[in-house]
C-alpha cells in the first residue's frame, strides 16, 4: 500500500503540467469550501482518488495519469463562486463541470478518459454518470473532501481577500509532504 508521501509524490510527478500552469494561480485565490481554496481541495481530490485507488486495489483498472489529472482540473472552473456575480454562477453546482472542461480544453490536450471525468465529475447532479471508473474514484473523492471541507471548523478561519492563500504550495512542496 502507498504511504502518504508516495501519494503525493505521484501526484506532483503526473500533475506537475497543471500545477505549474498559470491560471492555477486563479484556483489558488478562490475559495472552494470555507477557508480551503480551488487549489487546496484540487490537491486533496487528487491525494484521495490515489489512496481509493490503491486501497481498493484498482491499479489494473485505473490509468494513473488520468486519475491524478481529472482530480487537478475537475473543478477548473477560474472564478470564486463565492463572489456576487448578479446571478451568473447560481446554478454552480450543476453547471461548472462543462466551464471546468472547457478551461481545461483550452490549456492542455486531454484524452476521453478526462474529457468525460471531468464533465461528469458532479453526478447525481450532472443527469449522466461518468462513464470511466477514473470519473468515479473522482467523484467519491471529491464528495468526501468536500463534506470534510464545508464541515471543518476551520472554514471560520478565511483568510481575507487582501492576503495570499496559504495553500499556495508549488510540486515540490507537495513532494516534500507539505500539507496541501
Amino acid at each position: 500500500m502507498l504511504t502518504r508521501t508516495q501519494i503525493r509524490q505521484l501526484v506532483a510527478r503526473h500533475g506537475r503540467e497543471i500545477i505549474e500552469h498559470d491560471h492555477m494561480r486563479i484556483e489558488r485565490r478562490s475559495y472552494q469550501h470555507g477557508a480551503v481554496t480551488t487549489f487546496a481541495h484540487s490537491i486533496r481530490v487528487a491525494c484521495l482518488a490515489v489512496w481509493l485507488a490503491d486501497r481498493l486495489h484498482l491499479w489494473n483498472r485505473v490509468d494513473l495519469r488520468s486519475l491524478i489529472r481529472v482530480a487537478l482540473l475537475h473543478d477548473y472552473f477560474l472564478y470564486d463562486w463565492h463572489d456576487w456575480d448578479d446571478g451568473e454562477h447560481v446554478f454552480h453546482g450543476f453547471t461548472h463541470g462543462r466551464a471546468a472542461l472547457h478551461n481545461a480544453l483550452a490549456d492542455f490536450e486531454l484524452n476521453r478518459i478526462e474529457r468525460d471525468s471531468i464533465a461528469h465529475h458532479m453526478f447525481p447532479l450532472t443527469p449522466a454518470p461518468p462513464r470511466y471508473i477514473e470519473g468515479y474514484l473522482v467523484s467519491m473523492a471529491d464528495k468526501v473532501s468536500a463534506t470534510r471541507e464545508t464541515l471543518s471548523m476551520d472554514r471560520f478561519r478565511k483568510p481575507s481577500k487582501s492576503k495570499p492563500a496559504a495553500s499556495a504550495a508549488s510540486a515540490k512542496s507537495i513532494e516534500r509532504g507539505s500539507r496541501a
